[in-house]
């Protein structure tokens, strides 16, 4: 069976939280070079698999008209928004936490690699949510799910051995999920506590998980902490047992290399990346779109057409 202490996950997944900040960097700053260099920054996948830059249809050289890039901020509330994106779609396909969670870790390291502005969240997710499916053997045809979402399945399959590459192909992750249940037994057997208390500490507990998987958490922790943390969480709100007394006993028998004050103050950590936790605004996000389709060196003049184009349709139905 695999394990996580001598997986690729634990090994190259994993980070400090500088190390990871300097990642978010990297990519960003990558794409505003582009951005100066070509006047654009979106990367067009072939059929093929070849990576095009997309030409810019406003004029660079007009300092007025030229785009301005997504700081590191706005880069995540949009990373956040389609996160979330990802959990409806995979919530109307009635897929398992499994899937969710190993899809989700995969747009989270794709984007480590890359920046929005390079490539569009709204086609990665499909793919990442695709590749879940395969790699958790509950396959669903890129077809299938294409049309699910009224989506052109095209654009999964060409973005596939993107984002392979981008995963290093390292595609066997491990969710907090599974450590729930193991240590909801282990309260089990360290309490006694009885069924029903369990039952209710453990769905509370995936409830929490379902929040810190949205957040960094997954790339800074490991999932048993991710489930520890969560597993204290819920035991705020059904007080099964002594929490920091169930630590030190597991850490003894363990033999782990944290002491309990270490491992507090992980969980603390991961229960203030949740609290701290924003989602975008309305506002927030529509600012963000228009930034990023000037990166893209898309003209408002675009969606002026756009606009024209349905106004004028709206009216021949109307019409007729």
């Amino acid at each position: 069976m695999a394990d996580f202490q001598t997986s690729t996950h634990r090994a190259k997944w994993i980070f400090a939280p500088h190390d990871l900040a300097e990642k978010y960097k990297a990519a960003n700053q990558r794409a505003i070079e582009t951005l100066e260099k070509y006047g654009a920054t979106r990367m067009e996948v072939d059929v093929d698999g070849s990576l095009l830059y997309r030409e810019a249809q406003v004029n660079s050289n007009d300092k007025h008209s030229r785009p301005k890039a997504l700081n590191i901020e706005e880069e995540q509330f949009l990373r956040m928004f389609y996160e979330n994106k990802l959990r409806e779609v995979c919530g109307a396909f009635y897929f398992p936490h499994k899937i969710q969670a190993t899809a989700l870790i995969y747009f989270k390291r794709f984007y480590l690699q890359w920046s929005v502005m390079e490539h569009h969240p709204k086609d990665i997710i499909l793919t990442c949510i695709y590749t879940a499916c395969k790699i958790e053997e509950n396959h669903v045809s890129a077809e299938e799910l294409g049309k699910g979402i009224s989506q052109d399945h095209q654009v999964i399959l060409n973005n596939e051995m993107l984002v392979l590459q981008s995963l290093e192909f390292d595609l066997i992750v491990y969710a907090p999920y599974r450590s729930i249940e193991g240590f909801t037994d282990d309260v089990g057997d360290f309490c006694h506590a009885d069924d029903d208390q369990l039952q209710s500490l453990k769905e509370t507990a995936k409830e929490e998980v379902d929040k810190s998987m949205l957040t960094d958490a997954p790339l800074l922790f490991p999932p048993g902490q991710l489930a520890l943390a969560a597993l204290r969480r819920a035991n705020e709100v059904h007080r099964v047992l002594d929490y920091e007394r169930y630590l030190e006993n597991m850490l003894v028998r363990q033999n782990s290399i944290h002491n309990s004050t270490e491992l507090i103050e992980h969980l603390n950590a991961i229960d203030s990346s949740v609290r701290t936790y924003k989602f975008p605004s309305e506002k927030d996000m529509k600012h963000i779109n228009r930034k990023l389709r000037s990166c893209w060196g898309l003209s408002s003049h675009d969606d002026s057409k756009k606009r024209d184009k349905k106004s004028k349709h709206k009216s021949k139905q109307s019409a007729d």
